[in-house]
């Protein structure tokens, strides 16, 4: 299986601008640049499309985990914070924190913990990740 993600660019690295698109179409043409990025201008930005394709991925894998371990979720919630750091001349993501919260009947704190675990280091976006990926995971009652 292969998916594809598409980006264009105009212009300098601070005044121009630039398009996102995806093979679904859900985003299509979408704004981002440098505002974006790294002040609070209107757009999107390649951290938060990173974050949003994590959260997406480890919330789907821990279904899954939770699944193969006899329990169904009604709700699982997961927000992933990419930081951005400078980096020499340049920057890096250095670090991506998952925070996820999940209704899940018929289980305890720990045994979410550990399901979750194994989700965040089995999602293939994690895989694929350098940086430092930490977790919280909050089992509700």
């Amino acid at each position: 299986m292969q998916k594809w993600g598409k980006a264009a660019w105009t212009g300098t690295i601070k005044e121009g601008q630039g398009l996102i698109s995806t093979q679904t179409g859900v985003l299509k043409d979408a704004p981002y640049g440098f505002k974006s990025r790294f002040e609070d201008g209107p757009g999107s930005n390649p951290e938060e499309l990173l974050g949003a394709a994590h959260a997406a991925c480890f919330t789907m894998a821990l279904s899954l985990m939770l699944g193969n371990n006899g329990l169904t979720a009604e709700r699982i919630e997961t927000r992933a914070d990419v930081t951005l750091a400078k980096d020499g001349e340049g920057f890096s993501i250095t670090k991506v924190h998952l925070t996820t919260t999940a209704k899940i009947p018929g289980t305890d704190q720990a045994t979410f913990e550990g399901i979750a675990k194994q989700a965040k280091e089995g999602c293939p976006v994690s895989k694929v990740l350098n940086a430092e990926i930490t977790m919280d995971a909050t089992l509700e009652a």
